[in-house]
């Protein structure tokens, strides 16, 4: 059981959690593109994937292992995500330290999602079912290319007040 629920369940709502924050976040990932901030949306992304994290340090671990340090990692940067939009409202430096931050927190919740997939899946599982097969690092090779490739370009274009946006 983890906070009255079976493990199972539990698990269900993490990778549900974990499901919405990755398509909210692509969302508006591909919004920065248009210099829209979409901010229902951004909340969601938001909070779906600290409770991802958050989730993630319930389940049972006889020591602390690479899930920790992702989780650690993805907490810091959506803690700085949400400082830099929501308290300093994306001004100055703090625009492309929000958007960064929040691709980075996209990326963490899909690099983990890749590594889930090759572990759970039966199809991936057979190309890859140690982690350290050609397969495995392509995927997520692949990832991080299309990750660095859309920050960078969100960071160029993600200019939300020349088209009018208050953020207060």
């Amino acid at each position: 059981m983890i906070l009255g629920m079976s493990t199972a369940t539990f698990t269900l709502v993490h990778v549900i959690l974990s499901l919405i924050g990755i398509a909210a976040g692509l969302v508006v990932v591909l919004g920065m593109l248009g210099a829209r901030r979409l901010p229902a949306l951004t909340a969601l992304f938001l909070a779906t994937t600290v409770a991802t994290s958050v989730t993630g340090f319930f389940f049972h671990s006889a020591k602390i292992g690479p899930p920790h340090i992702v989780g650690a990692i993805s907490l810091v940067v959506l803690a700085i995500s949400l400082l830099a939009l929501y308290v300093h409202h994306v001004a100055g430096a703090w625009r492309w330290l929000y958007v960064a931050t929040a691709v980075i927190a996209l990326y963490l919740n899909v690099f983990v999602g890749v590594v889930q997939a090759f572990q759970k899946l039966p199809f991936f599982n057979a190309l890859a079912p140690t982690q350290t097969e050609p397969p495995f690092k392509i995927a997520q090779g692949l990832v991080l290319l299309l990750f660095v490739a859309l920050g960078v370009t969100a960071v160029r274009k993600f200019h939300p007040y020349a088209r009018g946006i208050v953020f207060r």
